[in-house]
């Protein structure tokens, strides 16, 4: 079976594709934070006690995290725009839902729904990847994986003044007119992909994934409240593995699976996808903390109102947004790992520099952009290192999983960083108030969190910009011969002829699995050679198509030992033009 897809751009993507895309990403960001302002008051504008109030925010964390691999999965197979457009729908209707309530299920109700936009930034990677040139995707994708901090940073003092001055159900609908307005600007902008994955929706996968996300980040969010050795907690993580585990076996065994774990488990995605979890980690930290820090009285904090905080916080977005360009040249003469080892340690600076910054809301200022700009380094390179080693049609699912990954890292830090403030906060009129020793024992926290994810970037496979998917590297034939040499040691090789033995150049070769997906592609040399690596041992099907030739399919097998497998593959004669 072939696949019957293009891994190369659809041609139809202008240039407001790119900015649509990216407010898509901040649209989602803005209705992730738009409740930060008044998280202290929920209880009193919902009515009910602090514990039931969290479950505003734990609602659409859980939603979100469910939501994000599976759309993905679903973009890949029926439409990346399609499922963002419909992410996008889901979230106004929850937004509109809340603004239209006060009721605690209702508004509950109501963020579930928002969760579901999580969807769109995997999506918005997804089809950046699949139309646009070579030159533009780098820091194309670099703005769409640093939109939920440009959000977040943009939102924060805008909602703090509409919280502020205005009826906090403002905010809702300010968010569901942000939704219906990047949705008209996908359906005018933004073409479909034509890259379709082979197979069907893998609906037990889908449930015992959510089953599994649901049994672990729930305890995560609520462990505080309950008590971290209670038996509900306990048997929730315990319940977690468990669920995990057969699901992982499930996926194993289907033809058509919702995650391909063997593709998840190779060494470039795993140490990925670890890295994720601790920059989620030290973005929610900063998040976390410098609000709390600029808003607390004198003697706890810098006694700021909260518009003036949102605005000290605002250049950790506005940052991350500015290192997207910086990025895509680092990148491209160094390559994604240099770029994500960079951005954590300017992170780790940032945290460093910042437990001897919080006596000035100035001090804060200068926090929030070192550690913004060291995570928008880090956060535009995960999309890249994903996409350069899954095959075309996984990239949706691949980088829903990755973003899953992030929200993971922020939940694990938001229960870590809760608990730790408990604990250090003094006790005022009966009143827990966190303190500056709280605060820096955070930033301690996040310093180490980016220290592991160092060490994880440090491992993995060292590839030269040369070396990178063929969507992220130049084309210059130095580039492609070494390509080909290092493809010839693990993969395919040979040469593509005409039907009189004669070399073709530049002919098109692509390296297609059993399941239909595709696993490689290349160009051939001036003198007809190829080379193609392949992702594991099986069987395979090598395509080579070139102008005035009509089109070869080979079956080949090869055993994933290392050894390269000669083929030359022989185009038919000529094709009659007209």
């Amino acid at each position: 079976m072939t696949q019957t897809t293009t891994d190369r751009p659809s041609g139809r993507a202008g240039g407001a594709v790119v900015p649509v895309l990216a407010f898509a990403g901040i649209v989602v960001a803005v209705m992730q934070t738009l409740l930060v302002p008044v998280i202290k008051d929920l209880p009193l504008l919902l009515d009910t006690s602090p514990a039931d109030a969290t479950w505003v925010l734990t609602s659409t964390l859980l939603s979100g995290a469910v939501a994000t691999p599976i759309m993905g999965r679903l973009g890949d197979l029926y439409g990346k725009r399609r499922m963002l457009v419909a992410s996008l729908a889901v979230m106004v209707v929850g937004a509109l839902v809340s603004a239209f309530t006060s009721d605690l299920l209702l508004m509950i109700a109501g963020r579930t729904l928002q969760g579901f936009a999580m969807g769109a930034i995997p999506l918005g990677i997804g089809l950046m990847r699949d139309m646009l040139p070579h030159e533009r995707l780098g820091s194309a994708m670099a703005l769409m994986s640093s939109s939920i901090g440009v959000g977040g940073g943009l939102a924060l003092p805008a909602a703090a003044l509409v919280a502020q001055h205005s009826d906090w159900h403002a905010l809702y609908f300010g968010a569901a007119g942000l939704g219906v307005l990047a949705i008209a600007l996908t359906l005018a902008v933004v073409p479909e992909s034509p890259v379709r994955a082979k197979g069907t929706f893998d609906l037990p996968g889908a449930l015992g994934l959510s089953a599994g996300l649901v049994l672990f980040l729930l305890p995560v969010s609520k462990g505080g409240d309950w008590g971290w050795a209670s038996g509900t907690t306990l048997g929730l993580f315990g319940a977690a593995a468990v669920v995990l585990l057969l699901w992982g076996l499930m996926e194993l065994r289907v033809p058509a699976p919702l995650v391909d774990l063997r593709t998840t488990a190779r060494r470039e995605v795993l140490l990925t996808n670890l890295a994720s979890i601790m920059v989620g980690v030290s973005f929610f930290v900063v998040s976390l903390v410098l609000p709390q820090l600029l808003q607390l009285p004198a003697g706890h904090g810098l006694g700021r109102s909260m518009v003036v905080a949102g605005l000290c916080v605002a250049p950790l977005g506005l940052t991350m947004m500015f290192t997207a360009p910086v990025y895509a040249r680092l990148s491209a003469r160094y390559g994604p790992k240099t770029t994500l080892i960079l951005g954590l340690v300017i992170i780790a600076i940032g945290y460093g520099g910042g437990l001897g910054l919080m006596d000035a809301a100035w001090q804060t200022v200068v926090t929030s952009v070192v550690i913004g700009a060291g995570i928008g380094l880090a956060y535009s390179s995960l999309p890249a290192l994903i996409i350069g080693a899954v095959p075309a049609s996984e990239t949706g699912a691949a980088n829903g999983l990755n973003t899953l990954m992030r929200s993971i890292g922020t939940s694990v830090s938001s229960a870590v960083i809760g608990m730790v403030l408990a604990h250090t906060a003094d006790t005022v009129g009966g009143v827990e108030i966190p303190t500056l020793h709280g605060f820096r024992i955070s930033f301690l926290i996040a310093t180490a969190a980016v220290a592991v994810g160092l060490v994880l970037a440090l491992f993995l496979p060292g590839r030269r910009p040369s070396e990178q998917h063929p969507r992220l590297r130049a084309s210059s034939e130095e580039d492609a011969n070494l390509e080909h040499a290092e493809a010839a040691l693990r993969g395919f090789r040979g040469r593509v002829l005409d039907a009189a033995g004669a070399p073709v150049a530049r002919a098109e070769v692509t390296l297609t699995d059993r399941h239909g997906r595709r696993a490689g592609a290349t160009v051939s040399a001036d003198d007809g050679t190829y080379a193609l690596a392949v992702p594991a041992r099986g069987p395979y099907v090598l395509a080579a198509r070139a102008a005035g030739h009509a089109p070869l399919a080979s079956p080949a097998r090869h055993e994933g030992d290392g050894r390269p497998v000669d083929l030359d593959l022989s185009l038919p004669g000529e094709t009659v033009s007209t």
